[in-house]
């Protein structure tokens, strides 16, 4: 996938969609690190050169682009080539894990400027862990160094379900006692910062798509593996979210096992002793951590235990893959870094060799560009999709 061309939107000239434009060009910019000169980037967006010349003139002004050197073309004068300015703005994002909270600050290229993590208070008490975010928020912010006023606003992944509308989670199974909580609304009071919530794993497929490995592509999915599992879906360089905003439950494609339950067939089967019994997902992913140290260090059974599920999920992103046409798989989350050894040795093959994927092109298999960070590079990344990049139902009149 290195060599593949960026996908590039299209604009229009009509004079009443500027803004959408101005992301158009914006986005162009951002896809192609090196730079680009404004003839390539009216070729590349199919808009005139004076549109071309007047949005880039206001992104100069206003201090989200810089002219960085020249290109010769071989005939006439050098043009001059334009970069994002990636100290330009800011993003906050933050993973709400049920074992794990991460917290990134991002600039306008996905890069990440600061972080931190803490374990996810163990009580069922939504009202104490939206305090500590709040003030782990304000302190990341402070530690940082960023000016606030260049922070232009903070994304959440949560697992599913959620209300995107209300800004609400609503009963993760993981997460007992978070029924119906106002965590959108309540970050927004107390950060004073712009606030979108959205799963976990749409966030994720958002930040790939972004700034990780599915950059230079608008049709993958992304499988989420970490206390429980999903999938994000985009088609068209368009993140499917479904009618209430929770696409990517993966139940009906028979994969979706949970490390609670892999540990609990390693205890069954004599791998772990039963006091790796999880009592909450912190001791879950802990204990699941110990199921691959034995994999790895050569338990046939431990070994076994994850071999099966690389095959159940091997299988359901085929059949996904072949519902979407997708042509890259995209593998991440917090269990990942346990299991890509193995999965990596499996899933290629199962996905080269089934029949439901189509032929047409080649489905590649990869894992996350973005590190063991995806969630929360995917919650900020949700904020600079919003702002920076080209929405095409703006364009729907």
């Amino acid at each position: 996938m290195e060599n593949r061309r960026p996908v590039i939107r299209s604009g229009t000239n009509l004079p009443r969609m500027g803004g959408f434009n101005e992301s158009v060009i914006l986005d162009a910019i951002r896809r192609v690190p090196e730079g680009l000169s404004r003839v390539e980037m009216a070729t590349a967006t199919g808009l005139s050169a004076q549109t071309v010349s007047n949005i880039c003139r206001r992104l100069l002004d206003e201090g989200l682009a810089r002219e960085t050197g020249k290109k010769s073309s071989g005939r006439g004068k050098p043009r001059t080539l334009l970069q994002i300015n990636p100290q330009a703005r800011f993003a906050l994002g933050v993973h709400l894990d049920p074992a794990i909270m991460t917290f990134v600050v991002l600039d306008l290229l996905g890069s990440v400027v600061a972080r931190t993590r803490q374990p996810t208070p163990k009580v069922a008490d939504p009202e104490h862990t939206m305090v500590e975010m709040s003030r782990t928020i304000n302190a990341l912010i402070e530690d940082s160094g960023v000016d606030r006023d260049r922070i232009v606003g903070l994304g959440i992944a949560a697992p599913g379900p959620i209300d995107v509308a209300g800004g609400l989670i609503v009963e993760p199974p993981q997460m007992s006692g978070w029924g119906r909580v106002p965590l959108r609304d309540y970050l927004a009071e107390s950060t004073g910062l712009p606030v979108v919530l959205d799963k976990d794993v749409i966030a994720a497929a958002v930040g790939e798509r972004w700034a990780g490995a599915a950059a230079n592509t608008g049709n993958f999915l992304f499988y989420y593996l970490g206390t429980g599992s999903g999938m994000g879906l985009v088609v068209d360089d368009i993140v499917l979210r479904g009618a209430s905003g929770n696409a990517g439950e993966v139940g009906g494609l028979g994969a979706p096992l949970t490390s609670r339950a892999l540990v609990e067939e390693a205890i069954q089967l004599g791998v772990l002793a039963p006091e790796f019994a999880p009592a909450g997902p912190r001791d879950a992913e802990a204990s699941f951590a110990a199921l691959a140290k034995r994999a790895a260090e050569g338990d046939e059974v431990a070994g076994a235990i994850i071999d099966r599920w690389a095959v159940r999920v091997g299988r359901s992103v085929c059949a996904a893959a072949t519902l979407v046409d997708a042509e890259l798989i995209v593998f991440g989350g917090p269990l990942w870094p346990y299991l890509s050894d193995r999965f990596l040795a499996i899933i290629p093959d199962i996905v080269a060799g089934s029949p439901f994927v189509d032929m047409i092109h080649p489905t590649f298999v990869t894992s996350t560009g973005l590190g063991d960070d995806v969630g929360a590079v995917g919650a900020a990344c949700l904020i600079l999709d919003q702002i920076l990049s080209a929405q095409p139902q703006s364009l729907l009149l």
